[in-house]
């Protein structure tokens, strides 16, 4: 019987021990709005605006999802897109969960940030909630040009054309 019951408090001290753990890995890291933006119900583009976020605005990034970042703010709680808000240091503190926050956020190691933004491209449903539009698609064949005009440029900023040999098909 007492076997049993030092094993449960083990499991018991573990399992508080990683609550805990994960509760400082996960912690909101916080930022502010670098400009208006809309707060959106999802992370596209044409999602349901929940509120506008002011520039100055203090968030709490929640989650990230490709260029769209999860906040909450005093006005709500919705997506934004990842370059309108700027990561602060407000909750950095001590110990190594700082440290595994800081390696996540780019900014451990030299002391300098740099912000880099990683955008793979579309995800399934934005793929999936795509529309034609024939405006759109007519606006961006108008910024086609001919290659008479583009040689016509070309001569006008003194550049010169040069030959190269084409890279071999893949096998």
């Amino acid at each position: 019987m007492v076997r049993g019951t030092s094993g449960m408090k083990t499991i018991r001290w573990g399992f508080t021990l990683a609550v805990l753990l994960s509760g400082a890995l996960h912690a909101a890291e916080s930022g502010t709005a670098l400009k208006s933006d809309d707060l959106k119900a999802e992370p596209f583009r044409d999602a349901k605006t929940v509120v506008m976020l002011a520039a100055g605005d203090k968030v709490d990034i929640l989650n990230k999802d490709g260029g769209w970042l999860q906040v909450k703010s005093a006005k709500g709680k919705g997506w934004v897109r990842m370059l309108s808000i700027r990561k602060s240091d407000a909750r950095k503190g001590s110990g190594n969960a700082s440290g595994l926050l800081a390696l996540s956020s780019g900014r451990a190691g030299t002391g300098k940030v740099v912000a880099t933004t990683g955008i793979r491209g579309l995800n399934e449903e934005e793929l999936k909630a795509a529309k034609f539009n024939e405006a759109e698609l007519k606006r961006a064949e108008s910024y086609a040009s001919s290659k008479p005009e583009a040689a016509k440029f070309a001569a006008s900023g003194k550049l010169v054309a040069r030959p190269f040999d084409y890279l071999p098909a893949p096998k």
